[in-house]
Order: C-alpha cells, then sequence, then structure tokens
C-alpha cells in the first residue's frame, strides 16, 4: 500500500510540476537571474571630465542622439494629439520639433529594436554585416514555445526547432568589430562619447559599446524601471507571452564601463536623465557625443505613483494610465536636458536628434498607440516603421521647420558625421544621406527615391512613393500608393502588375547585394495588423507573419 501510495505522489507531482511547468518557470527564473547574476547594491558612474575652460576656436556642435523605446506615432502631442486618447500633452519632446525640424515621414530601420539600433550607429542596412534577427536572451525562444502552447488562443506560432542548437552565444552576439560605428568616427575625431541606456548590439568579440567608440557608457543590465514590489512604481501585466518573457528574465540593474553590475539610483527613465546631465555638465567645455538610448516606453509597463495620480484623469484602462504616466516621464527627462543645455549656455550650438527605434509594439494591448497608421512593431506596416523623429540645432536649423520627404534611421550617421565636420569611413557603402542640406533648403527634392527593410521572408521596398510588403506567401503580399494612401487601406497587388514586377526587381537586387544571417530564424508568428495582442483573431482579419 505505502509503496502505491508513493508512486502515485510521484504521478501526481510529475503531473502537476508539468502541467504548470510555465507558471513555476516563470516564479523561478527571476530568483534564479538573482542568484546567477547577483547584482550589487553599490556602484556608479565615472564620467570622464573634460577641461576647465572653452576653446573658443572650436565651434564644433555639441551632438545628443536620443532614442526612445517603442514610442508610437500618436504617442507625442505634435503628431497626432498625444497619447491618453489626446489628452496627454509632450511640450518637452515637441519642443525639439518646434523649436527645429519636425519630419512627418520619418522611418526606422526595421519594425525591431535591435536591427534599427545596428543602422543607427552604423550608418547602413543591418543586413549588411548579417545582423537580421533579433538577439534574444538564452531560452528565451524555448520559453515563449512553452508559454504560447499552455495558453488557451489561437496565437499560431510555428518554431523552427532545428535552429535551437544554432542559437548559441546569440544574446552575446552583436554588431562586428569590423563595422564602424558614428561614436568611432567622432572620437577619432575628438569628440567625447558617451551612452547611456539600452545597447542591444552586443556585450563581447569587440561588439560592447566601449569597443565601440564609446569613452564611456552606462549601460542597461535589466529590463525593469523599478524592482516589481517598489513602493513607488505601479505595474501593468498582460498574461502574453512576450510580457510574461520580459518579467521573467529583467532585473533592476546597470553597469559602467565593463564594471559590476549594480542598483541604478531611482526610476530608470528620470535615472538615465540624471546621468545624461551628469555628462553633459562635466564635458561642456569641448564637443561631446551624447547616445541617450532611453529604455522608456518599452514594456514591462511601469510607472512612478506620482507621475500616475497627476494624471488621475486617465482613470481606464490601467494599461493606458501606466503608459500615459511613462511617456510623461520621457517628456520630463528632455525638458531637463534641454534646461540644462539652456543653463550652460550649450542650447544653440548642440544638434538633438529624437526618434524611436521602431513603432509601439502590439504586446502592451493598446489600441491607437500608432494612429492614424495600421500595424504594429514586428510588421512592415506603416504603424510599425513610420515614427516620431525630429531635430533642432539653433545655429543651422530654422525653428518650426516642417519637412515631408521621408527620411530614414541610416541618414543619422552622415547628419552626425558632417555637422562634425568628421571624415566618413572610406572602405564601405553607407546607406544614408545627410539631410541637413536639405532641411536647409540648400538641396531640394527627396533624400530617398528607394528604401528597404529585410526580416527573413518579410521584406519590403519603399520607391516614389509606392510600397510593397512581400511574404514567402503569394497571399500574404500587399501594394500601397502612399501618396494617396498614406494609411495603408487599400492594397492595390492585383491592379497594378508592372509596378508589383518593378518593385520586386528591386527587392531582389538589393537582397543580392546582402549576406546570410549571423543567426537563424528560430520562430513565424502570426501578427494581426489591425488589432491589438490582447484581441482575439476573427475569420477575415489581416494578419502577417513575423519571423524572428
Amino acid at each position: 500500500m505505502k509503496k502505491i501510495t508513493f508512486i502515485f505522489l510521484i504521478v501526481f507531482l510529475v503531473t502537476f510540476f508539468w502541467q504548470n511547468r510555465v507558471n513555476i518557470v516563470l516564479w523561478t527564473l527571476p530568483k534564479i537571474l538573482n542568484i546567477t547574476k547577483p547584482v550589487s547594491s553599490e556602484g556608479s558612474s565615472n564620467w570622464q571630465e573634460g577641461p576647465l575652460e572653452k576653446n573658443n576656436e572650436d565651434q564644433r556642435p555639441n551632438i545628443i542622439l536620443i532614442l526612445a523605446d517603442d514610442l508610437g506615432f500618436n504617442d507625442i502631442s505634435l503628431y497626432n494629439g498625444g497619447a491618453g486618447n489626446g489628452s496627454l500633452m509632450t511640450p518637452n519632446i515637441d519642443r525639439i520639433a518646434l523649436e527645429g525640424v519636425t519630419f512627418k515621414n520619418g522611418y526606422a530601420a526595421n519594425a525591431m529594436c535591435a536591427q534599427s539600433r545596428a543602422s543607427i550607429m552604423t550608418g547602413r542596412y543591418s543586413t549588411r554585416f548579417g545582423f537580421e534577427f533579433t538577439p534574444l536572451f538564452p531560452g528565451a525562444t524555448k520559453l515563449m514555445e512553452w508559454i504560447i502552447n499552455s495558453r488557451d488562443r489561437d496565437l499560431e506560432v510555428e518554431f523552427q526547432n532545428d535552429a535551437y542548437s544554432k542559437l548559441e552565444n546569440v544574446f552575446s552576439a552583436g554588431v562586428p568589430s569590423s563595422e564602424i560605428t558614428i561614436a568611432e568616427v567622432l572620437k577619432d575625431s575628438g569628440y567625447y562619447t558617451a551612452h547611456i541606456g539600452k545597447w542591444h548590439l552586443g556585450r563581447v568579440n569587440g561588439s560592447h559599446p566601449n569597443d565601440q567608440g564609446f569613452d564611456d557608457s552606462l549601460l542597461m543590465e535589466g529590463g525593469l524601471y523599478l524592482p516589481e514590489n517598489d513602493q513607488s512604481v505601479v505595474n501593468a501585466k498582460f498574461d502574453n507571452p512576450v510580457d510574461n518573457m520580459v518579467w521573467a528574465g529583467s532585473q533592476y540593474s546597470a553597469s559602467f564601463n565593463k564594471g559590476n553590475t549594480f542598483t541604478p539610483g531611482g526610476y530608470l527613465t528620470d535615472y538615465y536623465t540624471d546621468e545624461a546631465i551628469k555628462v553633459i555638465m562635466s564635458n561642456k567645455n569641448r564637443p561631446f557625443f551624447l547616445y541617450l538610448a532611453h529604455w522608456a516606453v518599452h514594456n514591462p509597463l511601469q510607472a512612478l505613483k506620482t507621475d500616475i495620480d497627476i494624471l488621475h484623469h486617465h482613470s481606464t484602462p490601467h494599461n493606458l494610465q501606466v503608459y500615459s504616466a511613462m511617456i510623461k516621464a520621457l517628456d520630463r527627462s528632455i525638458g531637463r536636458i534641454l534646461d540644462t543645455l539652456q543653463q550652460n549656455g550649450l542650447s544653440e550650438n548642440t544638434l538633438i536628434i529624437l526618434t524611436s527605434d521602431n513603432g509601439g509594439a502590439s504586446y502592451i494591448e493598446l489600441s491607437d498607440i500608432n494612429k492614424p497608421y495600421r500595424g504594429w512593431k514586428l510588421t512592415h506596416f506603416e504603424g510599425g516603421m513610420h515614427i516620431p523623429f525630429m531635430a533642432r540645432w539653433p545655429k543651422e536649423i530654422e525653428a518650426g521647420t516642417s519637412f515631408s520627404p521621408v527620411v530614414h534611421h541610416n541618414d543619422i550617421f552622415k547628419t552626425i558625421a558632417a555637422a562634425a565636420k568628421a571624415e566618413l569611413p572610406k572602405d564601405r557603402k553607407l546607406d544614408g544621406f545627410n539631410f541637413l542640406p536639405f532641411v536647409k533648403g540648400e538641396k531640394n527634392g527627396e533624400i530617398h527615391q528607394t528604401i528597404f527593410w529585410r526580416q527573413g521572408h518579410q521584406q519590403t521596398v519603399y520607391h516614389k512613393g509606392w510600397k510593397l510588403i512581400r511574404t514567402n506567401d503569394e497571399n500574404q503580399k500587399w501594394l500601397f500608393n502612399l501618396n494617396e494612401d498614406p494609411t495603408e487601406k487599400n492594397n492595390l497587388i492585383k491592379n497594378f502588375p508592372d509596378q508589383v514586377n518593378l518593385l520586386d526587381n528591386l527587392l531582389d537586387n538589393h537582397n543580392s547585394e546582402q549576406i546570410e544571417s549571423m543567426w537563424p530564424s528560430v520562430m513565424n508568428s502570426r501578427i494581426l495588423i489591425d488589432k491589438h495582442f490582447g484581441e482575439d483573431y476573427e475569420h477575415g482579419d489581416e494578419y502577417i507573419y513575423w519571423p524572428n
């Protein structure tokens, strides 16, 4: 009898643990992380300090590149009314554009974060050096597969299990050291270079920010804005695979110049801003390049309770309340930086470029963040890539300039290099252009006739106002005339076969110049174009498959 009871107990426990393996893993992973990747309570930045006096003969501008994460087109009031159903204003972000140039048609280099960042840093399509898919932390794809299989929803995700074995060290993989970053170009030209925040372009084999041209780097190690149980923070969680994975795999941590991992000093968006101000103050007497790569407004959704209290009229839903407060914190960050420049006499000769790495994400379950555009982060519809994009340089750019031609992340490299009078790399193809002469009216016409996007079988080309999105399924193919239909309502794929053929050939020629990805795609996930992740698929809904 005891033997039967024991066997029954073992069977029960095995069954229980197997049926609840996802929740058990999600609960235990943060504990394991805290053991395997300990975070010290002590640690800080030690930014280099410039000269005490300014060399008035050196009139090169300071340069600040601010990159938000997953910021939707409708998240700032400048473009379309702001978050919170139009009631949340972003006056400080708007101020950059109103005192400089508003780009109405700014495009991300990719609908995903890492690839866009790789292009921004190098001025090249990331597929030129095999950075085609987003690196994830070890086991992330398998964990996501478990989560999806445990949910009673039609999420339709295909996993390429035979590719798992080829994903060793992908989390550490990054932009090859042979690539030349804008930080390296500026450093060689005599600029002090500093990085703050997200990197996502590698840590080893010469891909760490300190190895890619940054004198100093305050690196985001974990993905939490504050500890989940901190009394000053309000969290919003979702029962979807992406949010589950981010919460389970995140810590509240940072490192400085490859040093020990330590606890940041406050709510992450404000902490990064405090450190950015330190960089400015310590180096105000020499030309500096500050790359401020905010984590905001990427999930996990976490906001300060004090910010939410100010926005008390955002009563429902809870995720909109938290998300709006996160945008408010980002806007506060921009205001503090602009004020610091003004107070130190640096405003006139500082070039600021602000943009987002891609459009707003479906998995935070808010409908209007990319309004008026369709689609989300991960998709090549306008919502995934048509992003906030603006620049300010009072000495050179007339306040209130509005610019309609297409600009692209690849343009940032050449624009910054030209402003700094720095020498461009001569041994490689750069894909962008210096947009300053166009903004200032010294050059007329379009900056770009043609631009491309590629992530596995999801491939897109823009050419003279026409846009073709194609996949490995002939039924998943779209043609839009953005000049007449900027919100992509009318698929003209059957109406203009000659145009389709032209754009297909352009894509094929572009692909012939790219190289094979450094690591394989392991998943293929259906993304609804007109519904967020919290809404169920219904027959007739349009969708596209996202490979990564």
